[in-house]
């Protein structure tokens, strides 16, 4: 498999390339089981980004970067989950439509979970911002749940994304076009 090789947080790591469509290829970054990576860009965007009072991501790879950001922060983490659990009380639910899902996606917060954020000054991370709409998404759920958005933040920008003056990354992650 074909992989591109990148400094991230300090660290290198060779990412594979995944087919998108028949013109496109991406490069797959993920956390899961990589404690190194998570904890060294978890340290290095709570170097930049601004006060906040709680941490908002997008079920499932934003999680470890939010626990480790949360745990060393002493603030807060909330999930945006793919599907209402039972636990759940009177849910919000958003659409999302992101490179990575071949089928439209919702995501869900809790009532209990909007009210944490009531009022609070959100970070919203994820570990990759692409298209945007995962991120348009969490943003929708803070909005809907009367939270103030302080910083959209993530470890990488892919693509146009990099373009983007909204948002805070660490490295821009490149596309790679078939030919």
């Amino acid at each position: 498999m074909a992989t591109h090789r990148m400094k991230i947080a300090g660290l290198e790591r060779e990412l594979p390339l995944c087919h998108v469509s028949d013109d496109l290829d991406i490069a797959a970054f993920i956390m899961f089981s990589d404690v190194e990576i998570t904890v060294a860009c978890a340290v290095q965007l709570l170097e930049k980004v601004p006060e906040f009072d709680i941490i908002m991501t997008a079920e499932s790879k934003g999680i470890p970067l939010a626990y480790e950001m949360s745990r060393r922060s002493g603030r807060k983490y909330i999930v945006g989950r793919k599907s209402v659990k039972l636990y759940m009380s009177d849910p919000i639910g958003v659409s999302v439509k992101s490179i990575t899902t071949e089928d439209e996606q919702k995501l869900f917060l809790s009532a209990d979970d909007a009210a944490d954020i009531a009022g609070k000054r959100v970070l919203i991370v994820d570990d990759v911002i692409s298209t945007g709409e995962s991120l348009k998404a969490l943003e929708e759920l803070v909005n809907a749940a009367g939270g103030n958005i302080v910083c959209k933040a993530a470890v990488l920008a892919e693509g146009e994304a990099s373009d983007r003056d909204d948002i805070l990354f660490l490295e821009k992650l490149p596309v790679f076009p078939r030919k």
